[in-house]
């Protein structure tokens, strides 16, 4: 299993909650860094966030080029084909950080796991197998990878986990067709989803910002 190495943002009191976030396709940790102080979460709520960095890969559909990756992309058509093996490191990678949380005494509880694009969908998985419940899971610009498998490999401890899933309704990348079946398949399932459109390429939009922000205090407010 991979070790990853992050960035950390520290509040300037002991933190009580987490957020880990995975940046997209060939982005690296820093990535997302500039977003924190554009959420606006206040004093009273003291959140360490964590970004790590995918590890470097070729990935196919970029010609076997080398960069940061969570999983190779095999063909343009992304939920059919996949790196089942990739998704797998990494999400075991991804849940050595939550379990790093706990150890770190942040209760799993308080801890949000986010990501976009690649990250946003490693996310998804990591947090849907968990087996410590979360406080939230936060998938921007993404898509559901593996559905066949889900519902055998879902951990029931994150079955009333809240999640919040946007999309650009201009993506070009990752169209929002993609992310749309990702969570009406959650939703089926029974999980807690928000859904949200934004009228954005394959990025973020300063509403949407202000919405995660929102999203976060309500779903890491809560104290316990």
């Amino acid at each position: 299993m991979t070790t990853l190495d992050s960035i950390e943002i520290n509040p300037p009191t002991a933190a009580n909650a987490a957020v880990v976030w995975l940046h997209g396709l060939g982005a690296d940790a820093h990535d997302f860094e500039p977003i924190v102080p554009e959420l606006q979460l206040p004093a009273s709520l003291p959140v360490r966030f964590v970004f790590p960095n995918a590890p470097v890969r070729p990935v196919t559909i970029n010609g076997g080029m080398r960069m940061r990756a969570w999983y190779d992309v095999l063909d343009i058509d992304l939920p059919r084909r996949v790196d089942e093996a990739g998704v797998r490191d990494s999400g075991a990678a991804v849940t050595a950080l939550l379990d790093r949380e706990r150890e770190r005494g942040i209760d799993p509880g308080r801890i949000v796991l986010a990501g976009f694009s690649q990250g946003g969908a490693v996310a998804l998985h990591s947090g849907l197998r968990y087996s410590h419940k979360l406080a939230g899971m936060l998938a921007l610009s993404c898509y559901l990878l593996m559905p066949e498998s889900l519902e055998t490999e879902v951990n029931p401890t994150n079955r009333d986990t809240p999640v919040f899933m946007s999309h650009g309704s201009f993506d070009e990348v990752i169209p929002v067709r993609y992310g749309q079946a990702g969570a009406e398949k959650l939703t089926d399932m029974g999980y807690p989803l928000k859904w949200q459109e934004y009228p954005m390429p394959h990025a973020v939009h300063p509403q949407q910002i202000r919405d995660i922000g929102t999203w976060l205090r309500e779903v890491l407010g809560k104290q316990g």
